[in-house]
């Protein structure tokens, strides 16, 4: 009895992926199996990390964050666009859904981090952590307190944001020509409706009581949230806000030292 038709159909409903060359006999079909089943095992084994990038960034920031490949499965989300008026929690609802492994690791970095935070109520994870970035609005800056309380983020002309400066007079981009120049390089996100939304929800998040749990990796030299407004964190030393560009090696140890 051949039984190649019955193992093509055996693999096809249990999902086993199979090269048309791979069904020349019994034996090179069954080792096949043994390798998908083998490699499927080990991935499994892995343990999931998400990252989120900060304010209109995307994957390029975490070039520098170097997980083993043989323990670590990275996937890096981006940006959705927010629907009109579209609150926090529903936006953060809609990214978790991007989440699709169980026990997760979730990391996010600055505008990212609070996102992340409010993505953490919708999902059951291993760890949550936060880089460059606030866990309440109390460690918040009093520039932006106050940029929320007069509206002035409103003022920020976003359609002119290519040229990235405009963001640092309310302290939400790079305070200096080398790093207005980095901003400019991983800037991802050009939508209008992103970035004034975006810049609108990091100035007025109103959590007030931080999530049990999450872990908080700042720099000490961080000029956007000041480390003398933040609470519980473990600090890098001459970290800005752009550490995860160059403190790569430092906070991939701090990482692995966290997760595991």
């Amino acid at each position: 009895m051949d039984q190649l038709p019955y193992l093509q159909q055996l693999c096809f409903h249990a999902d086993i992926p199979i090269f048309a060359g791979k069904f020349t006999n019994i034996r090179t079909t069954f080792v096949h199996i043994e390798e998908y089943i083998e490699f499927k095992h080990m991935s499994d084994k892995k343990i999931p990390v998400y990252f989120v990038p900060g304010l209109a960034a995307g994957k390029e920031i975490f070039r520098n964050i170097l997980l083993p490949e043989a323990t670590y499965k990275v996937t890096i989300l981006e940006w959705l666009i927010p629907l009109k008026n579209e609150d926090l929690s529903v936006y953060s609802k809609r990214m978790a859904s991007l989440v699709t492994d169980p026990n997760a690791v979730l990391v996010g970095v600055s505008f990212g981090g609070v996102v992340a935070q409010e993505m953490s109520t919708f999902l059951d994870l291993r760890k949550l952590i936060i880089l460059s970035s606030i866990k309440t609005r109390n460690e918040l800056p009093l520039r932006l307190k106050v940029a929320a309380k007069t509206l002035a983020y409103k003022l920020v002309p976003t359609r002119l944001v290519l040229s990235a400066s405009d963001l640092t007079k309310f302290a939400i981009g790079p305070k200096t020509e080398k790093r207005l120049k980095l901003y400019q390089e991983y800037l991802h996100v050009r939508d209008k409706a992103y970035l004034d939304w975006a810049i609108k929800q990091m100035v007025t998040w109103k959590r007030q009581e931080e999530i049990k749990g999450v872990v908080h990796i700042h720099g000490d030299s961080d000029p956007i949230f000041p480390i003398k407004n933040i609470k519980a964190c473990l600090q890098i030393k001459e970290g800005t806000h752009i550490m995860i560009l160059n403190k790569g090696r430092v906070i991939t140890e701090k990482l692995i030292e966290i997760i595991k």
